[in-house]
């Protein structure tokens, strides 16, 4: 007679069982990844259509609104838009030395700087020579 089978050692058993699992965790994670990655994909192409069809309802919108607006002729037909004529005088006189120099100069009047700093800045940045006028608008006049 034999001697009855005896079971295999439970460490044996073990680390075969803990490389089973281990095997089959992964193969369960690498299938989730695929998952995932098929459905970013499946994701970015249906937001890519829906942009695309959005901007196609938007373009058609603006055409109608634009119609509505301004009606295609039937024909050729008298422009409704008024030559442009010789500018205007300004409102405002042109002020000596650059819109630049006008911001350095109130830019350093806020931050406390003199009358005689900021003259010199003005004179060595901008060469601006008479810097009376821009330092007067900002300061008033020397009194």
């Amino acid at each position: 007679m034999r001697p009855p089978k005896r079971p295999p050692e439970p460490r044996a058993l073990t680390s075969s069982t803990a490389e089973r699992l281990a095997a089959i965790v992964e193969a369960a994670e690498q299938a989730a990844a695929k998952v995932i990655d098929d459905a970013e994909e499946q994701a970015r192409r249906q937001l890519a259509e829906a942009g695309a069809r959005a901007d196609r309802i938007v373009a058609e919108r603006l055409r109608a609104l634009a119609d509505e607006l301004d009606p295609p002729a039937s024909g050729p037909r008298e422009s409704h838009l008024k030559p442009v004529e010789a500018a205007p005088e300004p409102l405002y006189p042109q002020r000596s030395g650059s819109a630049g120099a006008r911001l350095l100069a109130t830019q350093m009047a806020v931050s406390g700087s003199s009358r005689e700093e900021i003259e010199e800045r003005l004179r060595s940045s901008f060469d601006v020579n008479d810097t009376a006028e821009i330092i007067d608008a900002i300061l008033g006049p020397e009194g």
